[in-house]
C-alpha cells in the first residue's frame, strides 16, 4: 500500500487494461451484468470513468473484453497421456470443470441483455467470448495421435476435429455445470472416434488405453 511519502505508482499500457478487465470480470461476477455500470467497473478499478471510455464505448462491448480476458488468461491444460482417446477425455472433462463458471457468467450476462448495444451477430460475440481459433488450441492433442499413427490428419475435416470440444461448450452453455463422465465418454467413444480413427489392412492397431498408468507432463493451449 502506498503511503503520503509514496504515491501509487500509475498503471499503464497492458497492466492498466488487465486491471479494468479484471474489475469488469467482478463486476460480472458478483453483480451481474444487469447492474454492472462503467461507474462500478471504475470505481473498483481504482480509475475513472474517461479512462473507460476511452476504450469501450458501453458496457456491452466492456462485458464482452472482460470475459474474452478472463478466458484467455486462465487457459485449460491439453494432457498427454499417450493415447488419442485418453487425450480427449482427459481434456474434455478438464475444460468442463475449468469452464463450468465462465459459461455460466457468460450465460447470464447473454440472458440479461448483452449484445444489444454491440453490433455484433451473435456468431460474432460467441467467437469473441470462446474464440474463432478454438482448433489451433487443441492442434497439438491431434498432432501427436497423428505423429502415433492414431490418425491421419489430412483426411480429417476441421469442423470433425473441433467437434468434442464444440460440443462441450454447448453442454456447458445450456446446463451451466460439468459434463458428466458418461457424456463425455459418449462424445469421445460414440461420436467422434468413429469418424477418425485410420480404417483398413495398413492401419496400424489402436494403442491400449488401460488409463493404468499417469498422464504426462501437460500443456497449455
Amino acid at each position: 500500500m502506498a503511503t503520503a511519502s509514496e504515491p501509487a505508482r500509475r498503471r499503464r499500457g497492458p497492466e492498466l487494461q488487465a486491471a479494468l478487465l479484471n474489475a469488469a470480470w467482478d463486476e460480472l461476477v458478483e453483480a451481474g451484468f444487469a447492474k454492472l455500470t462503467m461507474e462500478s467497473v471504475a470505481a473498483r478499478a481504482g480509475t475513472g470513468i474517461a479512462v473507460l471510455y476511452r476504450r469501450w464505448a458501453n458496457k456491452d462491448r466492456l462485458a464482452l473484453a472482460a470475459l474474452e480476458h478472463h478466458r484467455n488468461s486462465h487457459p485449460v491444460d491439453l494432457p498427454d497421456t499417450g493415447t488419442l482417446r485418453g487425450d480427449l477425455i482427459a481434456a474434455l472433462t478438464g475444460m468442463g470443470r475449468a469452464r463450468a463458471a465462465f459459461f455460466a457468467v457468460a450465460a447470464a450476462a447473454a440472458f440479461s441483455g448483452l449484445l444489444s448495444d454491440t453490433g455484433l451477430t451473435p456468431a460474432q460475440a460467441r467467437d469473441q467470448i470462446i474464440g474463432d481459433q478454438r482448433l489451433s488450441r487443441v492442434q497439438a492433442l491431434y498432432q501427436r495421435a497423428h505423429d502415433r499413427g492414431e490418425i491421419d490428419l489430412a483426411t480429417i475435416p476441421p469442423a470433425v476435429l473441433a467437434m468434442p470440444f464444440d460440443l462441450v461448450r454447448h453442454d456447458l452453455f445450456m446446463d451451466l455445470e460439468p459434463l458428466k463422465p458418461a457424456r463425455i465418454q459418449t462424445i469421445v467413444d460414440d461420436l467422434f472416434l468413429p469418424l477418425v480413427r485410420r480404417t483398413g489392412p495398413d492401419a496400424p492397431a489402436a494403442p491400449a488405453d488401460t488409463g493404468r498408468s499417469g498422464p504426462r507432463p501437460a500443456t497449455r493451449p
